[in-house]
């Protein structure tokens, strides 16, 4: 990490995996109902040391993992959100979050609806999605578009360090089921991060634009994670 002073507000260079891990690591200490689990979350730190250092710190019982069978710890993550806990499920890629669609769209995303309002299920689904380098066809598709099309879910795609940090802290604490899309690419990207986005009540809402460059009213641009450096260009 590196620390700048810029017209005399501090900031700090903190990388996406970095804010990721801090997000979840003040939520766990915030709230004993989260916890994390998926494949190699906890003794290994994770297939990108997302959850690194968070095994060491709370154990067995918060930073679970699991075998490789996504419907399975995804069904038990679903359960114990119904339960009145707040799960982590971790999904090494989205592609393999097929195995387990069924639990995120018709146990996760439906519920509270079938449910005329009484069963919330405040769960996290959350890992790498898209594309990435030589990562072959099996690990290189966006379901952005597929979850975001599904009633129930709240679908998340942050860019910067910044973005990451407040709007996992926001998915953690929602009561609605949320599908977070982390970009592998983005990982190990630092971002400048202001001295207020590291407290620890920074939050970002869910479901509200970020304006990043004022402009004129003739033309808007649009865009998400990986592309947004492109839209900047075109500005």
């Amino acid at each position: 990490m590196v620390l700048l002073c810029l017209h005399i507000h501090w900031y700090i260079m903190v990388t996406v995996r970095d804010a990721l891990n801090q997000a979840m690591d003040e939520e766990l200490e915030r709230d004993e109902r989260v916890f994390l689990l998926g494949e190699e979350v906890a003794q290994y730190d994770g297939a990108y040391k997302v959850s690194r250092g968070l095994w060491k710190k709370y154990g067995d019982k918060r930073i679970i993992d699991t075998p490789i069978t996504e419907m399975g710890f995804a069904g038990i993550a679903v359960g114990a959100a119904m339960a009145g806990l707040r799960p982590i499920c971790e999904f090494m890629t989205f592609n393999f979050s097929m195995q387990a669609i069924d639990q995120v769209i018709n146990s996760a995303a439906k519920t509270y609806y079938m449910s005329a309002g009484r069963q919330s299920v405040p769960i996290v689904f959350r890992g790498p999605n898209g594309a990435s380098a030589g990562v072959a066809a099996q690990h290189s598709q966006c379901f952005a578009a597929w979850y975001g099309h599904c009633p129930g879910l709240k679908v998340v795609s942050p860019w910067s360090a910044e973005d990451a940090r407040g709007l996992l802290k926001s998915a953690i604490r929602d009561d609605n089921p949320v599908v977070f899309l982390e970009n592998e690419l983005m990982y190990g990207v630092p971002f400048e991060m202001s001295e207020e986005s590291q407290s620890k009540d920074f939050l970002i809402p869910i479901g509200k634009a970020k304006i990043e460059r004022q402009g004129g009213c003739d033309l808007g641009i649009l865009a998400k994670f990986a592309h947004w450096p492109l839209t900047i260009m075109a500005s």
